[in-house]
């Protein structure tokens, strides 16, 4: 399994803006996608955390080049809420205790 966690910043007058993009446009997205297996959402102020977990690299980077993800991106872009840069990373995952599934 594979973590894909994307930071950014938010303007903090806007969050509830970011949040509703985040549950009403970014979950479907990911949804959608082949080999998605969850995610979680968090916000500290004005930094914010998408953390993803897909079920292999070859998901993850499907999902990178999916159409449907690319246009996500420049609408939350275009949105205008997103502050300072944005990063990706990865990591694959060696154990973990998530509800409803145990490994370790």
């Amino acid at each position: 399994m594979i973590m894909r966690i994307w930071r950014t910043g938010v303007d903090e007058t806007r969050a509830a803006e970011y949040e509703r993009f985040a549950r009403e446009q970014s979950l479907p997205m990911f949804r959608a996608h082949e080999g998605f297996v969850g995610l979680l959402f968090g916000r500290e102020g004005s930094r914010c955390v998408v953390t993803t977990l897909w079920a292999d690299h070859a998901a993850a980077d499907a999902l990178e080049r999916s159409a449907r993800y690319q246009d996500s991106v420049r609408r939350i872009a275009a949105a205008g809420f997103l502050t300072g840069e944005s990063s990706v990373e990865r990591y694959d995952v060696h154990g973990s205790v998530l509800p409803g599934r145990m490994s370790g």
